[in-house]
């Protein structure tokens, strides 16, 4: 039983997160998750919610509320939201904590005793009008890189470059909007991640089995020179910096955050905590894996490695990195900040979690950018979910009621078309579990789809409605053979549909078992698991189709194209 620690990109408090947000890092890390418990691994899966910097400041301004008690309720939103999507965390923490206070000063004290951080004075844009600094994403203006307008102080949305508040043309406060702003001299605390670039780039190259993306990331970075970066910011809600000449100064959003996987996994196990965390007291023993979208991954190939090299104490670092690509809206950008796009919050109200968690691991954005539209999210339920799935579930179990008194059925032997569903669940089993391990999502449920399929394609070849006509012992066997592949289906589907399998296993008596283990053995074997005389109950239909009518409202709603504009309708789309 191997120990792994699994960490999702904290989602930021400024309001409910979209399902770009969800795809791009807690989702896939679930997924993954579930899957190693299923396997008997012991899993620490731990997250928390990102709430310093300057988006918090501005979210609790524009809500009209203390920034302190506007975190607190949207923690609390986001906790209730991961929880009614199905997220298993371990420890859903707080970046906020006195926890993660405790370790970022303690990360700034080592840094500063080895000699990695330094006293500057730079100049920042300063607002006349708000009479204060303006950090970040307190200042916006014209992107230096692509023209864009609205870009903000610390990256532009429009091309996605990270920048800094004096790069920006004709800025103005994004406070008052004034345009009456000055560059002043200011003093901050800056990590040398220049010193560090050698071991940074040693230890990257280390990580060859790391996806294409995050490698071509990290070494852009390196690539172009590690620039030493500012680590604190004029900011009032924050970790506060305890430095003489830094009153009013807090900790960068950026040093602080990653921390807290650390101080997340101390709340969560305070007595065993290094044990996950320090190679000295076993964490040398530990798989730690990070899912994450493509924009936060240089801070985590470099920016928060150069803070564990630099302590120059034995912190446990990254092994597998799992970046993802984009989900689009319609081919644009989902949008926290202008409210662009479909929410957790909405999605939930609108269709079971499970269908969510499906059409978007499916279409996993792995490669390259995926595009969201409604359409495809309603044909991946309407085909895949209640066509493949639930048809296969519904047409069994309804069959066993009806003519075998609801339990599984006695007589007959295995013969020819078992043989051959045996062999495609075998080669479909494999697939699955191992582009799992891999960490390719799209690759594991085009196989778990296909092992649906098979079902199917076994009760069309076995017909046992008819069979049960003229020769009861063959319908019986068909029947038998497809209720045990309809549980292995239910064991093998709960990482990505959790709630809808275990409806599934609650047929064999098995509801509430979390998770439930995944299946090994010859497929000869796992389809002869439950046994004759077994009491087998039809469930409700697991899955609604989406009608039309539904996708129309929606368009509406979310200020979507309609199908006539897209030329897709609920039961044409995926075709």
């Amino acid at each position: 039983m191997a120990r792994i620690l699994v960490t999702s990109a904290l989602p930021y408090i400024n309001g409910v997160k979209h399902l770009g947000n969800l795809v791009g890092s807690m989702l896939p890390a679930d997924v993954y998750a579930r899957f190693m418990r299923a396997r008997g691994h012991n899993v620490a899966f731990l997250c928390a919610t990102d709430e310093h910097g300057t988006p918090a400041e501005l979210a609790a301004r524009k809500a009209g509320q203390p920034v302190a008690e506007y975190c607190a309720a949207q923690h609390e939103t986001q906790a209730s939201l991961a929880a009614a999507f199905g997220l298993s965390f371990d420890h859903f923490g707080r970046s906020s904590s006195p926890t993660n206070h405790e370790l970022t000063r303690h990360f700034a004290d080592r840094l500063e005793a080895e000699g990695y951080l330094e006293e500057r004075v730079s100049q920042q844009v300063y607002s006349n009008a708000d009479a204060r600094f303006l950090p970040d994403r307190y200042v916006e203006g014209t992107c230096p890189n692509c023209g864009f307008e609205k870009a903000r102080g610390d990256q532009c949305d429009n091309c996605g470059k990270l920048l800094d508040p004096t790069d920006l043309i004709d800025p103005y406060s994004a406070i008052s909007g004034s345009k009456d702003v000055e560059m002043r001299d200011t003093r901050h605390l800056y990590l040398l991640q220049s010193k560090l670039e050698g071991e940074v780039r040693a230890w990257v190259d280390t990580h060859k089995d790391w996806p294409l993306l995050t490698r071509s990331i990290a070494y852009k970075w390196i690539d172009e020179g590690l620039r030493d970066r500012s680590i604190t910011r004029d900011l009032d809600w924050g970790i506060p910096v305890r430095r003489d000449g830094f009153e009013g100064k807090v900790f960068y959003v950026w040093f602080d955050a990653p921390i807290e996987y650390i101080a997340a996994t101390k709340e969560w196990d305070p007595e065993g905590w290094e044990s996950w965390w320090r190679t000295d007291q076993g964490a040398d023993e530990v798989t730690y894996v990070q899912f994450m979208g493509k924009d936060n991954v240089a801070f985590h190939t470099v920016f928060f490695p150069c803070t564990l090299i630099g302590s120059r104490e034995p912190w446990k670092r990254v092994d597998h990195l799992k970046s993802l690509n984009w989900l689009t809206w319609y081919g644009g950008k989902f949008s926290t900040s202008e409210g662009r796009g479909i929410f957790m919050d909405q999605a939930i109200d609108l269709m079971p979690a499970d269908t969510w968690r499906w059409y978007l691991m499916a279409n996993a954005p792995e490669s390259d950018d995926t595009a969201f539209t409604l359409q495809s999210f309603a044909g991946a339920v309407n085909k895949d979910l209640a066509d493949v799935l639930g048809n296969l579930v519904n047409r069994v179990t309804r069959f066993t009621a009806s003519k075998f008194e609801g339990q599984v059925p006695p007589g007959g032997e295995p013969g020819e078309a078992e043989q051959t569903l045996y062999r495609e669940v075998d080669d479909r089993c494999a697939a699955l579990t191992g582009a799992l391990e891999a960490m390719e999502f799209r690759k594991a449920f085009a196989a778990l789809r296909g092992l649906w399929a098979a079902g199917n394609e076994y009760l069309q070849v076995t017909a046992p409605w008819t069979a049960f006509k003229t020769d009861p012992d063959a319908a019986a066997v068909s029947v038998r053979t497809a209720l045990n592949l309809i549980m292995l289906i239910a064991e093998v589907s709960a990482p990505v549909i959790p709630e809808t399998a275990d409806k599934i296993l609650g047929i064999f008596g098995r509801q509430g078992e979390e998770p439930p283990a995944w299946p090994t053995g010859p497929a000869a074997q796992l389809l002869t698991r439950v046994q004759p005389g077994t009491p087998v109950p039809a469930p409700e239909v697991l899955f609604k189709k989406i009608e039309d009518e539904q996708l129309a409202e929606w368009a509406v709603r979310f200020g979507a194209p309609s199908a006539g504009e897209t030329g897709e309708t609920a039961e044409t789309a995926g075709d």
